[in-house]
């Protein structure tokens, strides 16, 4: 009897991922497997038929060759179901069968060993400037983060000794653990995964092959660096436990808030008070930039909230070079603290002005014609 196509015996397409082959395996064999239905030949066939397309399509080789050549391509002696039949709970136990598949979720399979560990990435918040931001700087951090044992190297073990095998996983990392059907492997609880025991620890250490340290790094942070900007140290971040390699610090920046500007992106803004004669009358004020000071002429009859855009008074952009703009927001400053005197001069010109009406003040006269068809 010619076989079924291994994909449709799983019911994934050709393109299906590892993981979707897994999960499509999963749920045939639990239906199908011989101690869930004890004496169903069928049953029996159905999962010898699915654990066997399994172990071709999760086999990156195998499943090329089949892919190319279909059954021809695949060596009849490495699927389960070609190789003899089912033979109970031996080599077909729930266990091994399973093992593969849940390996991946919790922590191991049979392709498990004594297991490393990448040690934590770490973020470093650093605040800048909005000058140092701009222009670029280097700084000197301090990042405190556990490191590798300089007395025993990381190994845990007191010099002059060496760590031995565990007895509870015999070196592997893992234990498998029984529940009903499922045979879960697991990290050694001795161990904790590493596959070896301290007898003798390392006093510097606590047996831990990791001490909390603080190192001192030179960043050098190139000129542009905006708000929620990100440097990356690639193993810089705390070692690795039991060998394995060290986690990356990220270092974030923060930008202080500046007495004149605030930045937004490229571009700059900052509030400019203007007096109520130059407002009026027109005339010239001098404004900072980030490259010292500079003159802005103000037209006369300038209304409080005009803009005045400066080219290439921002930032220059760490990525593209483009460099933005300053924007300059007018506020007509009202007169305090006047002298008797200049409270009649000031009323005065209201009495002239208000003899001028709306060729004086159109924003004034227009609001009260609005304000009188409101209310009718």
């Amino acid at each position: 009897m010619a076989k079924r196509d291994y994909y449709e015996v799983l019911g994934v397409s050709r393109n299906a991922p590892e993981a979707e082959v897994k999960k499509a395996y999963r749920r045939l064999a639990m239906k199908h497997h011989p101690d869930r239905n004890p004496d169903d030949k069928t049953a029996e066939a159905s999962f010898k038929e699915a654990k066997e397309a399994y172990e071709v399509l999760t086999d990156a080789q195998k499943r090329a060759a089949y892919d190319q050549f279909g059954h021809a391509g695949v060596d009849p002696s490495m699927g389960a179901g070609a190789a003899g039949g089912f033979h109970g709970a031996g080599a077909g136990n729930f266990a091994d069968i399973f093992g593969d598949v849940f390996g991946d979720i919790f922590g191991g399979g049979r392709r498990g060993g004594p297991q490393v560990f990448r040690g934590a990435d770490l973020r470093y918040n650093l605040e800048l400037s909005l000058e140092e931001a701009v222009r670029g700087t280097e700084v000197q951090i301090r990042v405190p983060a556990l490191r590798s044992c300089e007395t025993c190297h990381g190994s845990g073990a007191k010099p002059g000794t060496s760590s031995t095998t565990c007895r509870t996983c015999g070196g592997h990392g893992q234990v498998r653990m029984q529940q009903g059907f499922f045979s879960i492997q697991q990290t050694c609880p001795n161990c904790h995964g590493s596959g070896k025991t301290v007898s003798d620890p390392c006093t510097a250490c606590a047996g831990q092959g990791r001490v909390k340290q603080t190192k001192t790094l030179a960043i050098k942070v190139p000129a542009g660096v905006d708000e929620g900007d990100q440097v990356r140290l690639a193993g810089e971040g705390e070692s690795g436990e039991r060998g394995g390699p060290a986690g990356d610090l990220y270092v974030q920046v923060r930008l202080k808030p500046h007495e004149i500007f605030q930045r937004d992106g490229d571009d700059l803004h900052c509030e400019l008070p203007i007096s109520l004669t130059i407002a009026a009358l027109g005339g010239e004020v001098e404004i900072p930039t980030l490259d010292g000071r500079a003159n802005l002429k103000i037209p006369p009859a300038t209304q409080s909230g005009k803009n005045f855009r400066l080219r290439e008074k921002g930032v220059r952009n760490v990525r593209s070079g483009r460099t933005g703009d300053l924007y300059c927001h007018a506020t007509i400053e009202t007169p305090v603290n006047l002298s008797k005197r200049q409270k009649e001069l000031l009323q005065e010109l209201d009495e002239s002005l208000r003899e001028g009406g709306a060729r004086h003040s159109p924003r004034e006269q227009s609001w009260a014609s609005k304000i009188k068809s409101f209310l009718g």
